[in-house]
């Protein structure tokens, strides 16, 4: 796996050398959130099939392809309809003049970024034990239940532009999009780990400790967090302490 690795990952570098050309044609960085999606999803299909077809290894690529698709038809259908991103427009205000030179290093990162996530699919899919065991059923189960569930979070987020979404999902996380994204990438280590044995599959843990961290410590929530606060104020200070940040079933109790 490891050679078509290093090929997948010369892909992405390219691919999203790729959107930082399409933000600078548009004007709208938000853009390259989509090519990341779509480009990932490539990707890991990719990395699933091309070292050895099994029918594993098609079931994660048939899953990695509808998460991708889902993911980058959302961010593609948000960037035609509204203006940049406010995570790419805040780096737009700080980086001033530097900004296109930094934002195309920026960019490398995500593909690096990229590459390590889909190491959990490549793993996933090259699992040599027999298939499918009550683990893979589980494995593919989080997986479903992750695209539906950041699926509805969106479609219930579009209902409330301008305002705070507080109902059905958005009132038991203030992030259940990121929740439910995270939560995907917890099923590879399901399809890729055997407990009977110690081998390169365990690597696959990198895939959801990393998304984790990038959302919850880097670029997801905090970012967000920042620009909600500034446009919603004291409503959105309201909506912290009745809600938690990330896992639903997490919540804050206020203090009276």
């Amino acid at each position: 796996m490891w050679p078509w690795f290093l090929m997948c990952a010369g892909l992405l570098s390219a691919c999203m050398a790729g959107a930082w050309g399409l933000q600078r044609v548009t004007g709208n960085s938000g853009w390259v959130d989509a090519v990341w999606s779509f480009s990932t999803g490539l990707a890991g299909v990719l990395l699933a099939l091309l070292p050895g077809v099994s029918p594993r290894g098609l079931v994660v690529a048939a899953l990695i392809a509808i998460w991708a698709v889902r993911l980058g038809a959302h961010i593609a259908r948000r960037s035609f309809a509204a203006p940049e991103d406010a995570r790419y427009a805040a780096l737009r205000t700080e980086w001033g003049a530097a900004f296109q030179r930094r934002l195309f290093w920026f960019l490398q990162i995500q593909a690096v970024a990229a590459a390590l996530l889909t190491l959990s699919m490549g793993l996933a899919a090259a699992n040599p034990a027999p298939f499918p065991r009550v683990q893979d059923f589980l494995g593919v189960l989080v997986l479903v239940v992750a695209i539906v569930g950041e699926g509805v979070a969106d479609a219930q987020l579009r209902g409330f532009k301008g305002r705070i979404c507080d109902v059905g999902l958005w009132g038991m996380s203030r992030h259940p999009n990121y929740f439910f994204e995270w939560l995907g990438w917890v099923a590879y280590p399901l399809l890729a780990i055997d407990f009977a044995r110690l081998d390169w599959a365990w690597l696959s843990l990198t895939g959801p400790a990393f998304m984790y961290w990038l959302l919850v410590h880097v670029s997801g929530i905090p970012f967000l967090e920042q620009h909600m606060l500034r446009s919603r104020g004291d409503a959105y200070r309201a909506y912290q302490q009745r809600v938690g940040a990330f896992f639903p079933w997490f919540r804050r109790r206020i203090e009276l």
